[in-house]
């Protein structure tokens, strides 16, 4: 038989949940605040739970206190195993996250290290509870489809690169929502898909997480946006109308068998049509076709490194790799553009120790060697993209 789930709500920061024989004090913070550092450090002290939840993964919290992260990146590697706009979305996220606590004169997430801080000095057993953040921005991105991508890379960019600063009032009212749904915040309607997984999954992981805990008395902290689905949350797990099952929204979606095939459709279109063109309407408009092919793609690929202010080999390198990666559903010109930008102007030392200060300068994505290869890497494949639809395009019409 379930137990009732009690709610009682203590101020601004404290909700205290009854089930059972079981308390769990939810202590909802703005992860920039300096006030939530103190108020969880005085919680956690003052209450003595059994155990203490935090809203963090295993992933950000090395972040947080291994400072050699980003210098031990291998952007070669990220650029052959083709994760560099995670990488962009990862530094998107961390700068906007810096820029809102060097406002009030800290670091982001200290809220959370405070909270491991003190449950270790007072002798008291911790846990991770958040979805580690790869995950996340993977399902986002898996479960977007291509405009609902490009809005993803307007907002993180428009945050990342805002120079406003935010006041210690605005920062306190961000208890009444997570940073990440203040970001999304209005495009939650145009991208439900994003919202739920960025938001709604996260609810349920970090409900299930806490909820899970064998510990009479816990304390879970994390950020204020959460507690009201955390809350709906602990009701159905203990009504018995949802599973505690956390295995859907912990892995990555597969992709569907139109995405997979796609890669290899475009380019077997293209070449069938270029053939045909030369069985059906002679060699002159063939070789028209593949002209228009070569010219569109190495063009508005070259265009896109060329703005990242590549290397002029790497421009050259879009320019010709471009229509033939194009076709190539294995690789894409971004590898190649990358790789030949990172021989041309190998990152210093002090490139990787500042790129998420740098990361908030568009200026200074020209300036930082490795920013401007992750630049010339994208803007570069954004060429080609456009490269493939507009030559398919010209193609077709020749075609026909």
């Amino acid at each position: 038989m379930s137990n009732q789930v009690i709610v009682k709500k203590e101020g601004d920061t404290v909700t205290r949940v009854y089930i059972g024989d079981r308390e769990i004090c939810l202590i909802g913070t703005a992860h920039v605040s300096p006030d939530s550092v103190d108020e969880v450090k005085n919680i956690i002290t003052r209450e003595k739970p059994d155990h203490v939840c935090v809203e963090i993964d295993n992933g950000r919290y090395k972040s947080m206190t291994q400072k050699q992260s980003w210098k031990d990146m291998d952007i070669v590697k990220i650029i052959k195993e083709k994760k560099s706009f995670l990488v962009i979305a990862n530094l998107m996220l961390s700068s906007f996250q810096k820029r809102m606590g060097s406002s009030v004169g800290m670091k982001p997430g200290e809220d959370m290290k405070v909270a491991i801080d003190t449950s270790i000095s007072e002798g008291i057993d911790y846990s991770f509870i958040d979805r580690e953040v790869q995950v996340t921005l993977k399902r986002a991105w898996a479960k977007s489809n291509f405009w609902d991508k490009n809005k993803v890379l307007a907002v993180l960019l428009s945050s990342a690169f805002s120079s406003e600063k935010a006041s210690p009032e605005e920062i306190e009212e961000l208890k009444d929502r997570n940073e990440l749904e203040g970001m999304m915040d209005e495009l939650s309607k145009e991208l439900p898909k994003v919202k739920e997984v960025l938001i709604d999954e996260r609810d349920q992981y970090l409900a299930v997480s806490t909820y899970k805990r064998p510990e009479k008395r816990v304390v879970s902290v994390v950020g204020a946006g959460h507690v009201p689905g955390m809350i709906k949350w602990f009701e159905a797990l203990e009504s018995g109308s949802q599973s505690g099952d956390l295995s859907e929204i912990s892995s990555i979606p597969p992709k569907s068998v139109i995405s997979k095939a796609l890669p290899f459709i475009i380019p077997i279109v293209i070449v069938a049509l270029i053939t045909l063109g030369f069985i059906f309407n002679g060699k002159e408009v063939g070789l028209d076709m593949i002209k228009k092919w070569f010219l569109t793609n190495g063009i508005l690929s070259g265009l896109g490194a060329l703005i990242a202010l590549g290397h002029p080999v790497t421009i050259l390198a879009a320019f010709i790799s471009a229509p033939i990666t194009s076709l190539n559903p294995l690789i894409g010109v971004g590898i190649v553009t990358g790789i030949v930008e990172t021989a041309l102007r190998k990152p210093r030392v002090e490139d990787f120790e500042t790129l998420v200060e740098s990361a908030s300068s568009i200026k200074m994505w020209y300036k930082n060697r490795v920013l401007r290869i992750l630049l010339v890497l994208a803007l570069s494949t954004i060429g080609s993209v456009a490269g493939t639809w507009i030559g398919g395009a010209f193609i077709a019409a020749l075609f026909g």
